[in-house]
């Protein structure tokens, strides 16, 4: 259906086209609010007859994405979805992509969660060891391996190491761990290492005993719902004026496995059920795997979307409404956790039109030149000068960008000096920013996008440091003020005064925020640093550990707190460590010894 400038405002499917058009053309009584404005609209039709209901549904997907009508039901930013995909190559790899093409690859997906997409591709590649690179294998002559190879990431194909029908049974292992087959995945590992441990192959049978055990742990966390050994997948649905949320629940082998959540606009007053079908028929038109069964919360055109569904899988697939069990509690929780997304996205929305008054209030009451949407705040952490650290964190849009924060450990020694050292990150933050502009051979990161407004910790001395590093380095244009924790008084260079907003004000409470999230970040790096200069100090102390055994601890537990939680058997899991070594820094550790006392300290000064 078209309006009276041609554009495409609604895309709709029929079996007898003929009832269909007629129900857009009676008492308007009657008719739902959203199909009486489009009636209004309707300017011109277009047809295009299909032999099946399956060829309609797969146009009807196609065409909405191609013209995102006004009057469709349809998921917001589709696009941004990834796959993983398993590559229909000889070595196959393992990799994200955004489209999924005929190609032969298997594709898993879409996932909505795109920081747990990646956490199973980094255990798919750390448990069988597929490779990451894009050589096209296999290689007439085999080469050296790779520093994947040698740390325990690669299998090494490159290098003939493994041969094409090893690697093929990883990535097989690989396809049931991305589908969430873990109990079928285990009884297959189990089986290869005891053919293993027959053949006396016992490196080989020690590497499947460690894949048991990482697999274990993740079944472990897999919670069992169901009974049977049925997939399914359980959508749970919510909708609120013109937006709605789905919610899929993926069962495997009688577990849940996972989920993902779908945001959709749904304009007009669409029902319950037209939102369901509409969220079902875009889902599975682009969904990797399609299980046996699906459960949903109400009843809807069943048969035609069963028809559909089992021409893409190739086999049977049934669209059930439980009214009692367990299943039916499933369907609960799934639309519950939908209901939750709904007004969590409904209220990061609400925070970002705070943060959008707050900017405004900001360039208001300190008449900035130009709108504050870049903020970088800097804090500066020591202990008498000592491990000594400095942040920079970044807001954009009154929103944190974590990936724009950048963590500095002060390179001046001597007396504490909170000036100089906050001179010196600003210096470091800002030279890096204009080698990044100047030199091509430097790939551009966040220093090299200016802020629109500096923020320091403190007052006047802090604000003063700050402005004199700016002029410095001739980018005074950049504002910058102080916030004093003390009465949380803005100083602003130039004006004598400080600024004082209510304390309800949108402004400062953003600023607030900011140089909060600044000293957190300074804290934190500086409490890590002190950790680990306190356990490297204990170590010191211990016969029988050198600097690899103790770099080993301190990479593993990071500070004396950590290690003093370990156990014997942790430590000695590390490589060369005995366990009467271990014993001995449990033993200390347990007795609350400091091997760092008075004694230990006259020794090194005698030294």
């Amino acid at each position: 259906m078209k309006d009276a400038t041609g554009k495409v405002i609604y895309v709709g499917k029929a079996t007898v086209l003929k009832h269909r058009v007629r129900s857009y053309f009676q008492s308007t009584k009657k008719m739902e609010i959203k199909s009486r404005a489009l009636t209004e609209q309707i300017a011109d039709f277009e047809v295009i007859q299909t032999e099946t209901e399956t060829e309609a549904f797969i146009l009807e997907d196609n065409l909405i994405k191609r013209y995102q009508p006004r009057f469709n039901i349809r998921l917001r930013d589709d696009k941004r979805y990834p796959y993983l995909k398993i590559t229909n190559e000889a070595f196959p790899r393992v990799l994200i992509t955004r489209r999924r093409n005929p190609d032969g690859a298997r594709y898993y997906g879409p996932y909505t969660n795109a920081k747990a997409m990646r956490s199973v591709l980094k255990l798919a590649q750390k448990l069988f060891l597929i490779r990451a690179c894009n050589l096209a294998l296999p290689l007439s002559a085999p080469r050296r391996p790779c520093l994947s190879y040698h740390i325990g990431r690669c299998s090494g194909p490159c290098a003939g190491i493994v041969t094409e029908e090893e690697y093929t049974q990883s990535i097989e292992q690989a396809a049931l761990l991305l589908s969430g087959k873990i109990p079928g995945l285990l009884s297959d590992i189990r089986t290869q290492m005891n053919s293993a441990v027959t053949k006396e192959r016992f490196e080989e049978a020690t590497r499947l005993r460690d894949q048991i055990v990482h697999l274990g742990h993740t079944l472990q966390r897999q919670s069992v719902v169901l009974g049977d050994m049925i997939d399914r997948d359980i959508i749970g649905i919510t909708l609120e004026g013109e937006q709605a949320c789905a919610n899929v629940f993926f069962i495997r082998d009688g577990r849940l496995t996972g989920r993902e959540t779908f945001h959709l606009l749904a304009p007009g007053d669409p029902g319950i059920g037209a939102v369901l079908t509409a969220f079902i028929s875009q889902y599975y038109a682009k969904a990797a795997i399609i299980p046996r069964e699906i459960l949903i919360p109400t009843m809807i055109e069943q048969e035609a979307l069963s028809r559909w569904l089992c021409s893409l899988r190739r086999r049977k697939v049934t669209i059930k409404v439980p009214r009692r069990g367990e299943k039916h509690r499933l369907i609960t929780m799934a639309s519950n956790n939908a209901r939750h997304s709904l007004r969590s996205e409904q209220l990061t929305n609400a925070l970002h039109l705070d943060s959008t008054l707050a900017l405004s209030e900001l360039t208001a009451v300190l008449s900035l030149p130009c709108f504050p949407y870049r903020i970088e705040a800097f804090d500066i952490s020591n202990t008498q000068g000592q491990q000594a650290t400095g942040s920079m964190v970044v807001f954009k849009g009154g929103k944190p960008l974590r990936d724009a924060y950048r963590r500095f450990k002060i390179r001046a020694s001597g007396k504490p000096n909170d000036y100089a050292m906050m001179a010196e990150v600003l210096r470091r933050r800002f030279r890096r920013g204009f080698a990044e502009l100047n030199d091509p051979s430097i790939s551009r990161g966040s220093f090299s996008d200016f802020p629109d407004l500096l923020l320091v910790d403190g007052g006047k001395g802090q604000l003063n440091i700050a402005v004199g590093v700016l002029k410095e380095l001739k980018i005074d244009e950049i504002p910058a003020i102080g916030l004093a924790k003390r009465h949380e008084q803005v100083f602003q260079f130039g004006n004598p005064d400080p600024i004082s907003l209510p304390s309800d004000s949108k402004a400062l409470l953003l600023l607030r925020a900011v140089r909060d999230e600044a000293h957190r970040f300074a804290i934190t790096y500086h409490r890590r640093l002190r950790g680990r200069r306190s356990l490297a100090s204990v170590l010191d102390e211990i016969p029988g550990i050198g600097p690899k055994r103790k770099a080993a601890l301190i990479k593993r537990f990071g500070s004396l707190e950590g290690l003093s939680r370990a156990k014997v058997e942790e430590i000695v899991s590390l490589p060369k460590i005995p366990r009467s070594i271990a014993q001995e820094i449990a033993d200390r550790l347990q007795r609350g010894e400091n091997p760092v006392g008075s004694r230990g300290a006259e020794k090194r000064q005698v030294k």
